[in-house]
């Protein structure tokens, strides 16, 4: 076991002249890296950040990010990448909570959601700003990144420095993103996200120099584990792409060997590719994937059928913030549709008597951070952390999630339902590109539909209808007869009890900026619970 910035610094010396950063066609080697950190290290130092300070960041997925958060770490300090896409209240919330001492942001967006709340950060010092346009005048808070970022450093003093931290000392703080509540702040150790890369690079064994693209916020785990401590623990390549709607564009000049996605992108991209008969993985950039996994949902038997058909074993895994991202996941000599896998080594598994999944290792959190400053245990008192997810497992050992253990629907017949699994049917049809079912003390289940805008619009083009905008075919009867289709195919796979009786397709997507969806593009039931109560009812009328 070792840390972070030891890893970082093998790297700079034995493959100083590879590649590590690569954005808009500007590509940072290791060794480059290395003095940009000491760099930020040294002004951030000047600034006041020392060991045990917190670090709010809250900028896109860009060079500056991960350097600045690498940097924080090589202090000794606690970086918490805040997503972009909080509200004033939130930030308020996490950078009082977190303590932040200093606050790097990117431009005038993110200055706009901060000055609100400013003045109700009685511990935040500094605003660092990376668009110098961005800065408020007058305001002493505020420094420009570039003044910050300055010539020179004492390479000698910045390692005396890095080399103090040890394995249990804290490597970055992420706030949960909040789909009940207020956000926790699970601190995660160098100990933490070494052991889990370790284990996914034994699991799945990932090539010195991989290749990846990092599109997701930073402050989701899953992107955080392969964006940053698997580049470093394999001294990878990352390209980064602050804007998702430009994604397969970056795939394709990439290549990337390595590529994680939620489910909605790997529907996106399945999408994309039907659209254009005779389509291939190079046609989005994955005829060089080595892995390719999903996460954080269900992914549909059809989605996964389509990119094994063209050559692409997207694999599944399951896990939690709080267990460092992976905890179990299937592989391609091993896949099992609908299975998430075993557990990765090292680490165990096992069920309470209502199905509960109970995890244990060395990728554990060792807590929730508090306010002031202590930690609140993950675990019981045998190291076990209770996931709140509900899953059986087979005779071979491979977990199979039910659900989340507070999202299952109770009838008001009794009878226990997962919406999970009656979502994944619904959106195995390519049309349907988000559900969500609904039933809690109810006579039965109804769902809400939300159309795959690229498929509808492709489905509707080869039929000759015609729209003007994607939202015009929610309610166009041939859509609608094909989405009667939909859910008589998924209803056939299920008992009576769990079959959907009404249904309402819905005009747009859903997005974080909507309120459906958090910032890692999990559904927030209890936002569409509230924000189509009025539809809910009328399904009942």
């Amino acid at each position: 076991m070792t840390t972070i910035p030891e890893l970082f610094q093998r790297n700079a010396d034995l493959f100083h002249d590879k590649p590590a950063l690569t954005h808009d066609g500007v590509t940072l080697t290791w060794g480059e890296a290395q003095l940009s950190i000491a760099r930020i290290a040294l002004g951030l130092s000047r600034l006041g950040v020392r060991k045990g300070d917190r670090v709010a960041i809250m900028m896109s997925s860009r060079p500056e990010h991960w350097l600045t958060d690498q940097a924080a770490v090589h202090l000794g300090a606690l970086p918490a990448t805040v997503y972009g896409t909080m509200p004033s209240s939130q930030i308020a919330y996490v950078a009082n909570h977190s303590r932040a001492r200093v606050a790097v942001l990117e431009g005038a967006d993110e200055v706009e959601r901060w000055l609100p709340v400013l003045d109700q950060l009685p511990e935040l010092e500094h605003v660092v700003v990376l668009d110098p346009e961005a800065c408020v005048a007058g305001d002493e808070r505020f420094v420009r990144w570039s003044d910050v970022v300055t010539e020179g450093t004492d390479l000698e003093a910045f390692e005396a420095v890095w080399r103090e931290i040890t394995e249990d000392d804290p490597v970055t703080l992420i706030y949960t993103s909040g789909t009940t509540g207020v956000p926790k702040g699970v601190l995660l150790t160098h100990r933490n996200v070494i052991a889990n890369a370790e284990a996914r690079d034994a699991a799945a064994p990932t090539p010195e120099h991989f290749r990846s693209v990092c599109y997701l916020p930073l402050a989701h785990i899953a992107e955080r584990m392969v964006s940053v401590y698997m580049i470093v623990h394999k001294a990878g390549h990352v390209t980064f792409c602050p804007d998702p709607s430009r994604l397969v564009e970056q795939l394709v000049r990439t290549r990337p060997t390595s590529f994680f996605g939620v489910p909605r992108i790997w529907e996106k991209l399945a999408g994309a590719l039907r659209s254009r008969p005779g389509s291939s993985a190079a046609d989005v950039g994955l005829d060089e994937v080595l892995w390719a996994c999903s996460s954080a949902a269900p992914l549909s038997v059809a989605v996964q059928e389509y990119f094994r058909s063209l050559g692409v074993s997207i694999v599944e895994a399951w896990g939690m913030t709080e267990a460092t991202g992976v905890v179990t996941s299937t592989s391609a000599e091993d896949f099992r549709f609908g299975s998430v896998g075993i557990p990765i080594p090292g680490t165990e598994i096992k069920l309470l008597e209502d199905g509960e999944i109970l995890v244990r290792g060395p990728i554990v959190s060792p807590g929730y951070l508090q306010e002031d400053g202590s930690l609140v245990s993950v675990t019981d008192d045998d190291g076990w952390m209770h996931s709140g997810d509900v899953g059986r497992i087979d005779e071979d050992g491979h977990l199979y999630i039910v659900d989340r253990k507070k999202d299952l629907i109770i009838t008001a017949g009794g009878k226990n339902i997962a919406p999970a699994a009656v979502e994944a049917l619904l959106t195995k049809h390519p049309l349907v590109g988000q559900s969500l079912a609904y039933g809690d003390r109810r006579p039965y289940l109804v769902a809400l539909i939300v159309l795959d805008q690229e498929a509808a619009a492709a489905w509707a083009t080869s039929r000759d209808i015609a729209f003007a905008t994607p939202a015009e075919l929610a309610t166009h009867p041939d859509v609608i007869a094909e989405i009667d289709r939909a859910v008589d195919l998924a209803n056939e796979d299920l008992a009576r009890v769990e079959q959907v009786k009404r249904y309402r397709v819905l005009p747009t997507e859903w997005t974080p900026e909507g309120g459906e969806l958090t910032a890692s593009l999990k559904i927030k039931r209890r936002a569409v619970h509230e924000k189509y109560g009025d539809v809910f009812d009328a399904l009942y009328a």
